[in-house]
């Protein structure tokens, strides 16, 4: 049985009657609704993060009482996982019916991953934590799979791909998200925080020689700004995996 506060493989909002019940009494409360609720809930955990986020200060931030809240949901937990869900709901997925080459497609779709794991770091959590069986997740899960199919990859091939790809997005994202989540925490822009970062690594005795040995790694790198850097590495990245999925593609038809 699972304990209060963990998730089962049944407890997911997704898989419960949406009906509130009218075990809580009273009306239904005005102006409320499960959308404007779970748009308040991702803004609040934009600007202020997972760990401060409560159902008092949601309902503070909707100017309600937090029982009003829950006539909509039953746990934070449900919240979480509306909230969730809406985060993919912004992601922009390719045309299945469009006469486009499958890599083109999965490089945009990776692209705007990347960018959501960024724009929200707390989704990363929450996704290794829930089902991930809403209607937007699963329309995302959806359209990756129809670009692996495409690749020409053997069907016992095919989650191994994904699993390759969008892994090393999610990893990608979540580290990117965090680190730009820490900047932002001490005031410094991220090209300030990582200039003052490697500063302080380069001219401590212990780790000055690890940074003396990548230089020319860094220099042929290049980019401007941190952006540009994080963004020629990702897609580097992202080439050697379809190069990858390419070279297995082959290596099948021989």
């Amino acid at each position: 049985m699972a304990k209060a506060g963990q998730q089962g493989p049944r407890s997911s909002v997704w898989l419960q009657d949406r009906t509130r019940r009218s075990r809580r009494g009273g009306g239904q409360p005005s102006g409320l609704d499960r959308e404007r609720i779970t748009e308040a809930t991702v803004r609040l955990l934009d600007a202020e993060g997972l760990a401060k986020f409560s159902m008092r200060r949601l309902a503070a931030e909707l100017s309600v009482t937090a029982m009003s809240v829950y006539w909509y949901v039953d746990t934070k937990d449900e919240l979480l996982e509306l909230a969730l869900d809406a985060a993919f709901g912004e992601l922009r997925r390719p045309d299945p019916e469009a006469d486009e080459d499958w890599r083109e497609q999965l490089r945009a779709l990776a692209r705007e991953y990347r960018a959501l794991l960024v724009r929200h770091p707390w989704m990363s959590r929450l996704a290794g934590t829930y089902l991930n069986i809403g209607p937007n997740s699963l329309s995302f899960s959806r359209s990756v799979q129809r670009i692996m199919r495409r690749t020409g990859l053997p069907a016992h091939g095919v989650t191994g791909a994904i699993s390759a790809v969008f892994q090393f997005v999610y990893g990608y994202g979540t580290i990117e998200g965090h680190f730009i989540a820490r900047a932002a925490a001490t005031g410094l822009s991220p090209d300030e925080y990582f200039q003052h970062a490697m500063s302080a690594v380069a001219e401590a005795p212990d780790t000055a020689g690890v940074i003396r040995e990548s230089q020319d790694i860094m220099a042929a790198r290049g980019g401007g700004t941190l952006t540009e850097m994080l963004g020629r590495d990702f897609d580097f990245a992202l080439e050697l995996l379809i190069a990858g999925i390419e070279a297995m593609v082959e290596r099948g038809r021989r």
